[in-house]
């Protein structure tokens, strides 16, 4: 188990974010600590996916601050993020791992030995002369996970990495994700399945119309709900801030 990340904990305070007349985001407070992996739902169009991307400093909040380990740098230094739809690079499974790692600033004596480890550890051994786009959806993200691993990330950032996979590639990348949450690396996720939220969360933060309203535990989350509209959501029923 590593040490706590110095990028952590990572702090929203009193977020908002504004794209021309729309608030994606309002009044965010927000810490995020070392720990299980914490998962952020809401029905669409929550801001998930938007807080993951201040998260990364992808963007920066119209007001409030985001700091990381109690700095304001938005460059990031052992973070990574994985999308929906990861971009595989022209050439092979283990160049597109060579390739993040030279990036990462690898020393190139170690990098036969650092993707074999990084394909191991994602099931893709067998592929790793294979042209990564001509990959299965699942292999390829796959494929995403070991190469943001190969930053040595502190805290990965995942948004709805199995919204497009099966069920089996679905438990395949779950697998990678408690692996990687179990070895110290903090998981910040969005997700849209509730039996997936339920299988990896160790909290949860529940977003509607770009607000913050509840934030506890997965047990507490599920089988004691505070907020009105998170009970309604987990009823299934239709959620939108009035």
């Amino acid at each position: 188990m590593r040490a706590p990340a110095p990028d952590l904990p990572l702090m929203f305070e009193n977020v908002s974010l504004r794209a021309g007349d729309t608030l994606l985001l309002r009044d965010i407070d927000l810490i995020i600590r070392p720990g299980a992996p914490t998962l952020l739902v809401g029905p669409n169009g929550a801001g998930k996916s938007t807080l993951l991307r201040l998260a990364m400093g992808l963007v920066a909040p119209t007001l409030g601050a985001v700091t990381w380990g109690g700095s304001p740098d938005p460059a990031p230094r052992r973070r990574a993020m994985l999308f929906q739809r990861p971009v595989m690079l022209r050439r092979s499974a283990g160049a597109n791992l060579i390739y993040a790692l030279k990036h990462a600033g690898v020393a190139r004596d170690v990098w036969p030995a650092r993707v074999r480890d990084l394909l191991e550890r994602v099931g893709l051994e067998h592929v790793a002369q294979r042209p990564a786009r001509k990959l299965l959806g699942g292999e390829q993200q796959r494929l995403a996970l070991a190469r943001a691993l190969a930053r040595d990330p502190e805290i990965l950032l995942l948004d709805e990495p199995t919204a497009n996979l099966d069920p089996a590639a679905t438990r395949a990348v779950e697998e990678i994700v408690l692996n990687a949450a179990a070895s110290g690396v903090k998981i910040l996720m969005a997700s849209h399945d509730l039996g997936q939220v339920r299988r990896l969360a160790g909290e949860v933060c529940f977003l509607v119309a770009g607000r913050l309203h509840e934030k506890a535990a997965a047990e507490v989350f599920f089988q004691h709900p505070q907020s009105p509209l998170t009970q309604a959501f987990l009823r299934g029923d239709l959620v939108m801030e009035t």
